[in-house]
């Protein structure tokens, strides 16, 4: 059995992945803000603390197999490029700082597919983090989805005839495949496949990679 920290455990995937896991019988602990403990998953054990002080909270990850981190900005639009600095990439930097210090074996880090046309400051961001996770010499994997369809996510829906008429090119077929849409079913599948069979150094998996797997 797997003992995963996950911080963000009260957002969309966080939710879902604590309940994946402990359904399956792993240990799992969720670290969340203050106020949002009735939204962790049955089965995982909820723990305050601030995800942007690794002080706060890295002597609760330790004795952990795993640590995931799903700490962001809640739908990322170009207006909100300065919170991609200040939660996204900090917030990432801290839960690197907390799994070192806490002896953590993997850290599991979900990304975005780059490059891209737009939202060039979220994936600045992100990239900045795959970069810091590799400097701090962790066996990780990172996941880089574009976006994740799900409840309350199903508007790029709509505009899966674009992605079959750009697959359909060769000259657009590459973008197409890695700027893809993914279910969320897909990132459970993912993130539970890394947690159980984990790298050694790092690993990077793209859409079409996520799309492999499913719950």
């Amino acid at each position: 059995m797997a003992s995963v920290f996950i911080t963000g455990a009260s957002g969309f995937m966080g939710r879902r992945l604590a309940a994946e896991l402990a359904k399956g019988g792993h240990r799992v602990r969720g670290l969340v803000r203050h106020g949002s403990e009735k939204r962790v998953a049955a089965g995982c054990e909820s723990v305050t603390g601030d995800p942007l002080d690794a002080s706060k909270y890295q002597e609760l990850v330790a004795g952990f197999d795993t640590l995931v981190h799903l700490v962001g900005v809640a739908h990322p639009s170009p207006a909100k490029r300065q919170q991609f600095r200040s939660i996204d990439l900090a917030s990432a930097i801290e839960a690197i700082s907390a799994a070192t210090a806490g002896g953590v074996r993997h850290l599991v880090y979900v990304s975005v597919a780059h490059p891209a046309p737009i939202m060039r400051e979220y994936i600045a961001a992100r990239t900045e983090a795959e970069e810091a996770i590799r400097k701090a010499g962790l066996d990780a994997t990172i996941l880089r989805p574009w976006y994740v369809v799900g409840p309350g996510r199903r508007w790029p829906l709509a505009i899966l005839p674009i992605y079959w008429l750009l697959d359909a090119l060769p000259s657009t077929r590459d973008s197409a495949r890695r700027l893809g849409l993914v279910t969320v079913e897909q990132m459970m599948g993912s993130m539970v496949r890394a947690i159980l069979e984990p790298p050694s150094g790092v690993r990077v998996w793209e859409v079409p990679e996520i799309r492999l797997t499913r719950r």
